[in-house]
């Protein structure tokens, strides 16, 4: 594992034979990379990893094994407990009421 969190997002296009020619998007790839565009201090606090569409996808396995490959993925560092909802660990800041 690693010292910091690691984040696995898809690209922001990628083809997929099985659902038909063209290009597609992971809608939710992209909406974790618009909140590191906006808030760019969480992005500087994590690694990011672009991983290709078809499985398997050898980085994601080599962390979390076969069954958990879905993107995007965020791996905590060793010895990370997971945080409760709204917790500053990103030093994003929190959200206005």
């Amino acid at each position: 594992m690693s010292a910091r969190d690691r984040l696995f997002l898809l690209p922001p296009a990628f083809e997929d034979a099985a659902a038909g020619p063209g290009l597609f998007h992971c809608p939710y790839c992209a909406r974790v990379t618009g909140v590191l565009a906006y808030a760019p201090q969480v992005r500087e606090r994590i690694d990011v990893q672009i991983v290709d569409f078809p499985r398997p996808r050898a980085p994601v396995v080599a962390l979390v094994g076969a069954d958990h490959q879905s993107c995007p993925l965020l791996v905590l560092a060793d010895g990370t407990d997971p945080l409760p909802p709204g917790a500053q660990r990103s030093g994003a800041p929190r959200p206005h009421p």
